[in-house]
């Protein structure tokens, strides 16, 4: 049973000598992911939420089963929801293939509570050197494909450095907790990069909201810029506030959310119904527009944290959620200049015209709102009763 106690320290520290590259959707972060796996010599560990059956699937399970022909060894733990559309076919093809292969939580029926808990990381990590993070799963919604011609707006992270050493240990205790083989690979020397930069790994759970609190905090002291991109939005009133101070201090407060390119419709209705308080308060909101944003980016003046996490009321209840922190002026930069680039493929939300809009989008956010309060009330009432 999870631990419902909340921890209040940061399990890892900020580390320096790092290098971080911002490899933006999937022609450019899945080729880099499966060279990595390729060239690996000693060992290829995964976590994934969504791994569906499909071209890119294809790839990554061939170039895992080759690079365990070559001796590599190959942990792969997906989450069991999010692997529902990965074929039986595909599975047989990873465990014959010498593949390590196991299932977070799997679901179990009549466990309504239980199954609600879901590992939502996104992590490669190639012979303790080189680790990928961001909000991809290896699906084909993120390729250009000839029958996706609009694939999701996503964001991974190349990197080297110590961070590497802490990414290890998120997965090792995350498989060892859920799976065997126990993992007993070597610490990783992942030495300190010349010229590299700070970076701390924060993590979400049911018993650990460091990713939360990390942000809330960041927020509340910004003095420039807060800058959002996020798939799902639905604020905690925490946050609410805290945006409203941010902007009240002086700093640019920008969200970028999905337009009518998304695959939860009623989530984006959900998340509708605070336009209305934030726009009153200062909030500029965008909606993109070309294909459906997944990026989970936030810029605090100079500060960073990317990964897994969105800012929403069910990803913080109830996932595992890895984000990376990222303090770099380099890649502060490469941030800001896709954050400016999305800006300007986005349509800004303006208040006058948001509170002229039509009856059956009002009809939509009221009850799709009430629809997300029933599903918090729910989870505040199981946690009275848990054993």
């Amino acid at each position: 049973m999870i631990n419902a106690t909340i921890i209040e320290h940061y399990r890892f520290p900020w580390r320096e000598g790092n290098r971080f590259q911002l490899l933006v959707d999937g022609e450019h972060f899945f080729p880099s992911m499966l060279a990595a796996i390729e060239q690996a010599k000693s060992h290829v560990l995964l976590e994934f939420y969504l791994f569906e059956s499909g071209v890119v699937a294809d790839r990554f399970i061939t170039a895992m089963v080759a690079a365990s022909k070559r001796s590599v060894q190959i942990y792969l733990l997906l989450d069991d929801f999010g692997a529902l559309k990965l074929s039986r076919h595909d599975r047989q093809r990873l465990v014959a293939g010498g593949v390590h292969l196991s299932f977070y939580n799997p679901l179990h029926y009549g466990g309504l509570r239980r199954n609600l808990f879901r590992d939502h990381r996104k992590l490669l990590l190639a012979d303790g050197h080189t680790a990928f993070i961001g909000g991809a799963g290896i699906t084909d919604e993120f390729a250009a494909l000839p029958n996706q011609p609009h694939p999701w707006h996503e964001t991974m992270v190349r990197i080297t450095g110590p961070c590497v050493a802490d990414w290890q240990k998120v997965f090792e205790q995350n498989w060892n907790h859920w799976a065997s083989p126990v993992v007993n690979l070597p610490q990783p020397r992942a030495l300190p990069q010349p010229g590299g930069s700070p970076g701390r790994i924060t993590l979400n759970s049911p018993s650990r909201m460091e990713i939360k609190r990390s942000l809330l905090k960041r927020i509340r002291n910004a003095e420039r810029r807060v800058w959002i991109s996020t798939a799902y939005f639905i604020p905690s009133f925490k946050l609410r506030r805290a945006l409203r101070h941010a902007v009240e201090n002086g700093a640019d407060v920008r969200l970028l959310l999905p337009g009518e390119h998304t695959d939860h419709p009623a989530v984006r209705h959900a998340s509708r119904r605070y336009f209305n308080y934030l726009l009153g308060r200062g909030i500029r909101i965008y909606e993109y527009r070309p294909r459906f944003l997944h990026a989970k980016i936030i810029l605090c003046d100079h500060w960073i944290t990317t990964g897994s996490s969105n800012i929403d009321r069910w990803n913080l209840r109830w996932n595992l959620e890895a984000n990376q922190e990222i303090d770099d002026e380099t890649f502060t930069r490469q941030i800001e200049e896709l954050f400016l680039s999305d800006f300007m493929q986005s349509e800004e939300i303006l208040l006058d015209a948001w509170r002229k809009r039509a009856w059956h989008h009002l009809f939509r956010e009221w009850f799709w709102g009430k629809v997300e309060m029933w599903l918090e009330r729910l989870g505040h009432i199981s946690d009275r009763f848990k054993s």
